[in-house]
């Protein structure tokens, strides 16, 4: 009982700690950090202790699968050059320069695990940055980071472990890890495609068949992370690739026809799971860290000499890492392809050189997924053989989430003082048209439609009543348009008039909404009455972009 308390307090915390943000001017990972720490003091005393296969298993693959899925495609192509050189070329370039900086620093970290432990700071988290920035960083930065932490998670991971293994058995062969590093990163992609493909064919035909049940496939959709990350390494290929993959895979299969309220259950529940985890990982290590200092200090005495030499530690290899990232983004020429294309996404009075530099150096921060990959570094190399540096190597990487979190909390604002986000005018005209063309079909399909259902000619009264249904199903398909009337007056009036006829229904659901909660106080209904009802009028509202 004592495991499920824990896990109900955390949730509660998470929960909270999104509402105390609103109050407190700290970004929200500082806040779940800070509130485990005062959860582990010694007063409230809770602590947690962490499997780490458990804990990479279970927060990884949903994270990195949502990721996948979150991410719009079109853009990551678009700034394909970019997003490989931060998530690939960065990522060798840190495990390689952070790495001989941290042996030559702390000598009794060895060079494959200096190396291990700079991969695994590599990994960058954009949640975390988009908190920070409060939605004001400009878009193509936030597109870049958003792609860029989608795939060194993989990239950083997959060199994290080979670096491990190094360590661990004492071997290491460039060529080999080469070779190996493209079989296990292409066979994790394979794995993780060709599984979101089955899963979305399977949905396909239990959909044709009747076999609509929302929570049945939702279900499946979150059993499909966990699946394609265990068959992937079963195969000996990349688990991480695979759950990636497979999230980008199924934004695709996730648009199936007749399945509505399937889409609206399952983008709430993983939003849901998302944040959960997100903070949940947060609060666990602000739990850890009190256990974290004191396995660090009690190698050394006295207390608080340790404790600062380490910091200093922690701040100098934070140092590097930043250093090292804004070398690489201001070297590399492919970048200067993102920052073109400031001034066409309303942000002309962004400076596109030094100031984006910056930004993208300060949005570098690193999270859960550097958490999660530290944590899962073995507790012991060989029976009775303790992993070198281990509580080090967490001390370490918490001291650099920690700085990063704080770096970018004050760096970001300041760069971006005086930075105003205009809207999108592109996506706005995308959208725009995007109306404009499917009510232009909807009224096509209306007209070429004679929804007799019947090869005979219908009889007067049923063709007056299906014209008086199809014009009224016409005129609001005519209305959508008129209001993407290229006219600024037409535009004005009928925005008017869609916003009059919004309050209208709002004012009409609401009263039914009312009415029904009548009923049943009334015991007029059952409950089963009322959940169904009151479904139709929740999705009625949600239509009208209501999220209260």
């Amino acid at each position: 009982m004592q495991a499920a308390y824990t896990v109900l307090i955390l949730l509660m915390l998470v929960g909270i700690s999104r509402l105390v943000a609103r109050l407190i001017p700290l970004p929200l990972p500082l806040l779940q950090i800070i509130a485990g720490a005062l959860l582990a003091w010694p007063t409230l005393g809770l602590h947690v202790a962490l499997d780490p296969e458990l804990f990479l298993f279970l927060f990884l693959p949903p994270l990195l699968f949502s990721d996948g899925w979150r991410m719009p495609k079109r853009d990551l192509w678009r700034f394909r050059g970019p997003i490989l050189t931060l998530a690939v070329g960065l990522v060798l370039f840190t495990v390689v320069g952070a790495g001989l900086f941290i042996h030559w620093l702390i000598p009794s970290i060895s060079l494959p695990v200096a190396f291990a432990l700079a991969a695994v700071l590599s990994p960058t988290d954009a949640v975390a940055v988009s908190a920070i920035a409060r939605d004001r960083l400009p878009s193509p930065v936030m597109l870049m980071l958003q792609g860029e932490a989608l795939m060194n998670d993989a990239s950083g991971l997959v060199t994290f472990k080979f670096a491990l293994a190094a360590a661990v058995t004492g071997v290491f062969s460039l060529a080999e890890a080469s070779v190996i590093f493209v079989l296990v990163a292409c066979g994790g992609l394979v794995v993780g495609v060709v599984l979101s493909w089955v899963l979305g064919r399977l949905r396909g035909w239990m959909i044709a068949r009747g076999w609509d049940d929302p929570a049945t496939h939702v279900v499946f959709m979150l059993l499909l992370p966990f699946a394609a990350y265990v068959l992937a390494e079963q195969l000996g290929a990349s688990g991480i690739l695979s759950a990636v993959a497979a999230g980008m895979m199924q934004s695709w299969v996730d648009l199936l026809p007749r399945q509505t309220s399937t889409r609206l259950l399952n983008r709430s529940v993983w939003t849901l799971l998302e944040f959960a985890f997100n903070g949940l990982i947060f609060l666990l290590l602000g739990l850890q860290l009190p256990d974290i200092v004191k396995a660090v200090a009690s190698h050394d005495l006295p207390l608080w000499s340790t404790l600062g030499a380490r910091g200093l530690d922690v701040l100098a290899i934070f140092i590097a890492l930043l250093v090292l990232r804004y070398v690489w983004v201001r070297s590399v020429s492919w970048l200067r392809f993102g920052v073109r294309h400031l001034r066409g996404h309303g942000h002309s009075s962004l400076d596109r050189s030094a100031r984006s530099g910056w930004l993208l150096t300060l949005g570098g921060v690193r999270g859960a997924v550097t958490l999660a990959g530290v944590l899962s570094v073995p507790m012991m190399i060989a029976p009775g053989v303790d992993f070198p540096e281990r509580d080090l190597l967490i001390f370490i990487a918490a001291g650099v989430i920690l700085l990063s979190l704080i770096t970018a909390s004050i760096g970001l604002p300041l760069l971006l003082r005086g930075v105003v986000k205009s809207p999108d005018h592109v996506m706005k005209q995308e959208v725009q048209d995007a109306w404009k063309r499917t009510a232009e079909a909807a009224i096509r399909a209306l007209e070429a439609d004679d929804m007799t259902g019947s090869a005979t000619p219908p009889d007067a009264a049923q063709a007056a009543l299906v014209m008086e249904v199809k014009s009224r199903v016409m005129t609001e398909y005519r209305h959508q348009l008129e209001v993407f009337n290229d006219t600024k007056e037409a535009q004005a009036l009928a925005w008017q008039m869609d916003q009059l006829e919004r309050q209208l229904r709002l004012h009409a659901l609401r009263a039914q909404r009312l009415e029904l909660y009548r009923l049943s106080r009334q015991r007029q209904i059952g409950d089963d009455v009322l959940r169904q009802v009151l479904s139709e009028l929740d999705l009625s509202e949600a239509t009208l972009g209501v999220t209260k």
